[in-house]
C-alpha cells in the first residue's frame, strides 16, 4: 500500500508550485488533501495515544504540553508513512516544488520531527528553526507538516501562525487551522518565524496532532549563511507572553528537579 500518491501530487504540482513561489518574504504553501482519503483515515485511526508508547513531553520556557515520538514498529502505518516522506520520489517532488539549486536530503532519524501531539494548555512560541542539524551538520531548508485533526474549532486555538519580522516589521502573514489532512510546507532560513503561541483550549480527549518532517542540503545560498544557531524564539504577545514564558520556565525547572530525585 502506498501512503503518498505521487502521481496525484504531480498533477497538482503546477498550481502548488505557483502558490509556493509567489509568497514573500519567505515561501510557503498550505493545501488540503495531502494523503488519499483512505490513507488519511488509516493514519488518523493508528495515531498512537500519548498513554501508549514512548513520547517525549519535556517542558521548556517556550514550549509546553507538546509530545514527540520518532520510533515506530516496523511495517506499521506510521513507519511506512515516514519512510515515504523520506523517499526518493517525494524528495524529487519537493525539489521540483521549491526549485532549490541544492539537492534536498531527507532525515530518516526524524530529528525534532516525527509525530507531534499537544494537549490542553500547550503552546509553541513563535520562532525560527535551528539552521544546522547538530548531528549531521547539514543545512535545514524545508519543513513539511501534515495535520490530523478532525472538526477543529476556532476556540481550540492551536493555529499555526507565520510572521514577517524582517526589516523591523511585525506582521502575521499566515494563520492556518491544524485541520484534518492539511499540509503546510515552508522554507527554513532566518526569515520564516512561525509557531502556535496561543495555549490550546481543547476539551478532554481532543489533542492537536501532526506529522513533521524536515529536509536538508549540504550547503545553501550564500545570502542565507549565518553562524550555526539553535532555535530562536520571539515574544509576539506582549505582557501575556512574558507571563506565559515565566510560568512555563517554573514548570520546566520543577520537572528537572523532580527528575533528579
Amino acid at each position: 500500500m502506498e501512503f503518498i500518491d505521487i502521481e496525484l501530487l504531480n498533477k497538482r504540482l503546477p498550481e502548488l508550485k505557483q502558490e509556493f513561489q509567489s509568497k514573500r518574504p519567505f515561501r510557503y504553501l498550505m493545501f488540503d488533501g495531502f494523503f488519499p482519503e483512505s490513507v488519511a483515515e488509516l493514519v488518523h485511526a493508528e495515531y498512537p495515544k500519548i498513554e501508549n508508547g514512548t513520547w517525549n513531553g519535556t517542558t521548556y520556557i517556550d514550549q509546553k504540553n507538546k509530545f514527540q515520538k520518532t520510533e515506530f514498529d516496523a511495517e506499521t502505518a506510521m513507519d511506512q508513512v515516514f519512510k515515504e516522506l523520506n523517499s526518493v520520489e517525494f524528495l524529487s517532488w519537493l525539489q521540483e516544488l521549491t526549485d532549490f539549486e541544492e539537492e534536498l536530503i531527507g532525515d530518516p532519524e526524524l530529528f525534532g520531527g516525527g509525530l507531534h501531539q499537544s494537549i490542553s494548555g500547550a503552546f509553541l512560541n513563535v520562532h525560527v528553526d535551528y539552521n544546522i542539524n547538530p548531528k549531521t551538520k547539514l543545512h535545514r531548508r524545508l519543513n513539511v507538516l501534515v495535520y490530523m485533526n478532525k472538526d477543529w474549532k476556532e476556540e481550540y486555538e492551536g493555529y499555526l501562525v507565520l510572521w514577517d519580522l524582517s526589516n523591523g516589521k511585525k506582521e502575521c502573514v499566515g494563520r492556518f487551522a491544524p485541520s484534518f489532512n492539511r499540509c503546510v510546507i515552508f522554507e527554513t532560513n532566518e526569515v520564516p518565524f512561525h509557531g502556535h503561541p496561543k495555549p490550546l483550549n481543547t476539551p478532554a480527549g481532543v489533542n492537536r496532532k501532526s506529522l513533521a518532517t524536515y529536509y536538508y542540503s549540504k550547503t545553501r545560498p550564500q545570502s542565507e549563511i549565518v553562524s550555526e544557531h539553535n532555535t530562536i524564539y520571539v515574544n509576539t504577545e506582549g505582557v501575556s507572553g512574558q507571563v506565559k514564558r515565566f510560568n512555563s520556565g517554573v514548570l520546566a525547572f520543577l520537572e528537572r528537579i523532580n527528575a533528579r530525585k
